[in-house]
């Protein structure tokens, strides 16, 4: 699989836009011939300019073992229409599953690689920020927070363009992002809101 037309290369300088709303993503790993995906919540944006993010992933996970011997990942941002996916991924451990399969292929998920991830992207997503870890021993090991600087983003031009995300009502339901709640209860937006421009002094 290859990107779709509709999905197009996001400048460096708006990819913590992506995440700037706290949608759940799918973190996608791989090392020496093995991949994984998981669904994280916990994840936000933390600067501009290098874009760099931080997401929880947790000691126990096959995930956390492929990020931390290859030293990235992929975050993948779940459309309203994977919701099922994203909770199956989120609540299955990969090492419940036969040796030779993995999340992706388990739950029927399409992949697809770009030269400048070093881990599958999920194919049906909104947007995709290939990552690098930028090593933090200690957070890592004591509150399972890791900080990476994003290489490269792109994302589907129906919801996102020109760095920003189309107006709500411009997107189709099965097409808006996943806010996980627990248990596999999701919301997604639903209401758009703009601000009055502040009077100044």
């Amino acid at each position: 699989m290859s990107l779709p037309p509709h999905v197009l290369p996001v400048r460096l300088e708006h990819a913590y836009r992506l995440l700037n709303h706290g949608p759940t993503v799918l973190v996608s790993s791989a090392h020496a011939g093995r991949c994984n995906v998981m669904a994280a919540a916990w994840n936000m944006p933390l600067e501009f300019s290098p874009p760099r993010l931080a997401v929880v992933i947790d000691k126990s996970t096959l995930t956390r073992e492929l990020v931390e011997a290859s030293g990235r990942l992929v975050l993948n941002l779940p459309p309203q229409a994977l919701a099922d996916a994203c909770f199956a991924v989120g609540s299955v451990s990969s090492r419940e599953l036969a040796p030779a399969q993995d999340k992706l292929t388990a739950f029927g998920l399409e992949r697809f690689d770009m030269p400048e991830a070093e881990a599958p992207l999920v194919g049906g997503c909104l947007a995709w920020l290939a990552c690098r870890v930028l090593p933090e021993p200690h957070v890592q090991a004591a509150y399972d927070l890791f900080v990476v600087e994003v290489l490269a983003a792109w994302a589907d031009t129906r919801v996102f363009e020109d760095g920003r995300w189309r107006p709500l009502q411009d997107i189709p339901p099965a097409l808006r992002t996943l806010h996980h709640l627990g248990g596999g209860q999701f919301w997604v937006p639903g209401q758009a809101l703009q601000a009055a421009a502040p009077a100044r002094p």
